[in-house]
């Protein structure tokens, strides 16, 4: 399994509404091209910063390396953000 996490800094973004309309097209976006799970993980409360996590499970870790990085490449492209950090985690199966 492997897990992106993605802190964003939003452009003009007045209000939760607006926010979620910026955030709410690249989730879909993300499991859409890439059927993965995703979701808005942190600082819902926050106008202008977003986190977003996405998690995929795969027996090839090729695989998964190249996805999760198809995936960050698609968030650090979308014009309406800033990607400020990612934290990528790729689990073993040693790991409880």
């Amino acid at each position: 399994m492997g897990t992106l996490s993605f802190d964003l800094l939003l452009g003009d973004v007045r209000s939760l509404k607006e926010k979620r309309s910026v955030v709410r097209p690249i989730v879909a976006e993300l499991q859409r091209k890439f059927a993965v799970s995703v979701a808005e993980t942190g600082n819902q409360n926050l106008h202008r910063r977003a986190e977003i996590g996405v998690a995929m499970v795969s027996g090839d870790v090729g695989h998964l390396t190249g996805v999760l990085d198809r995936c960050e490449r698609l968030v650090a492209a979308r014009p309406e953000v800033e990607l400020l950090s990612v934290r990528r985690r790729l689990h073993t199966d040693d790991e409880e």
